[in-house]
């Protein structure tokens, strides 16, 4: 007999939410990390992460952010602390651009209340935003942002309370399905659980190289920028916001803190080797990137750095996740490539990668996710 119901590699946001569904379901579960519950070694962490539903990536993401929502309302219930914020969401660019076609293409399928602005129009109603006169505005009332080391801790610590074992410190070497079992190979010995879910992150290509499907890891760093007066503040009402531009995607929040205003490149990033030796220190080229978006887009903001940060996209080849059982062994499921854009759905994949690992199956929408569409594959 072995260890444990199921072992879980990597407890972040992903690894986390798939410990609290395994003990709440009252299996016996492991969870491995080298870092602690909210680390800022990995792909989560940073404050923030957005909230949405008009997904511009893909109308099939929709039902499943719409289970999200109600997973992290739950959650904060449980733990009596507010983790998921509404305050609306302004994305800007060309009105037949990619970001904007995709929202609305998203809205239409699934009935969702966005408001289509001019670019005068969003200047009027947020002024500490600028926009190109050739570019338009969508709102998303319902979008907001979750307090994003919060919520993994907070399911780290359910998780425990429920019966979870979580070791920090012992660096996974490997695995391998025996008839009966799986054996997790570590720098401290040989673990073994009936079922094992590999939630890795930036190090899942090395834990599911065998598959042939081309992960890259980009270094994507994080900045917060002083502002003159209250525009930003969330306090003031002021909504998340995307931009397209020809420069690249940007993003950032409210200002919910004395840090300032936290911006960020969605697009680019540099491709690195080793998740371990990521850089923290500035990478000028984004930096200078960055900082003219600001002085473009965000009038209010001075430009003056407060505060910066590092974190990991894990990408595949189309952008979208890989959620699924090992098409070699059935005992082993995974979530990987989640692409920059997959914080907000850790319940919902936390859910189906326990369905997986207990029973098989899930009920979950997550067929357009499955490891073997051709896309995931090549250089």
């Amino acid at each position: 007999m072995s260890g444990y119901d199921c072992i879980v590699i990597g407890t972040g946001g992903l690894g986390s939410a798939a410990l609290e569904q395994l003990a709440r379901r009252g299996a016996r579960v492991l969870g491995l990390d080298r870092f602690p519950p909210g680390h800022a070694r990995g792909s989560s962490h940073g404050s923030t992460r957005m909230i949405r539903r008009a997904y511009f990536e893909h109308p099939s993401y929709v039902p499943l952010v719409e289970r999200a929502y109600g997973a992290w309302k739950a959650l904060s219930d449980r733990c009596g602390r507010r983790l998921l914020v509404t305050c609306g969401l302004v994305q800007v660019g060309p009105g037949d651009g990619p970001v904007l076609s995709g929202v609305r293409a998203s809205a239409r399928q699934h009935g969702l209340a966005i408001e289509e602005l001019t670019a005068v129009e969003v200047e009027r109603r947020m002024p500490g935003l600028r926009v190109p006169v050739s570019s338009r505005g969508i709102v998303e009332p319902g979008a907001g942002y979750l307090h994003v080391e919060a919520c993994i801790t907070t399911q780290a610590r359910l998780a425990v309370e429920q019966g979870a074992e979580i070791r920090i410190g012992p660096a996974v070497k490997s695995w391998r399905a025996g008839p009966r079992d799986v054996t997790v190979v570590t720098d401290a010995g040989e673990l073994r659980a009936d079922r094992l879910i590999i939630t890795a992150g930036a190090w899942s290509a090395d834990l599911l190289g065998e598959l042939g499907i081309r992960l890259r890891v980009l270094r994507k760093p994080l900045y917060w920028f002083a502002a003159r007066g209250d525009a930003y503040d969330a306090e003031q009402g002021f909504p998340a916001f995307l931009y397209e531009t020809p420069t690249g995607i940007f993003y950032g929040f409210p200002r919910i803190d004395p840090d300032g205003v936290k911006v960020g490149r969605h697009s680019g990033g540099r491709e690195i080797k080793d998740p371990l030796a990521l850089n923290l220190d500035i990478d000028r080229d984004d930096f200078e990137t960055v900082k003219q978006f600001v002085t473009n887009c965000l009038p209010r903001a001075t430009g003056q750095l407060r505060r910066h940060a590092a974190c990991m996209y894990t990408m595949t080849n189309d952008q979208h996740f890989i959620v699924d059982r090992h098409p070699a062994t059935p005992r082993v499921a995974f979530a990987a490539g989640m692409s920059g854009h997959g914080f907000k759905f850790a319940p919902v994949i936390g859910e189906a990668l326990a369905d997986l690992a207990l029973t098989g199956r899930t009920e979950l929408p997550l067929d357009f996710l499955a490891c073997r569409r051709a896309a995931l594959h090549g250089g």
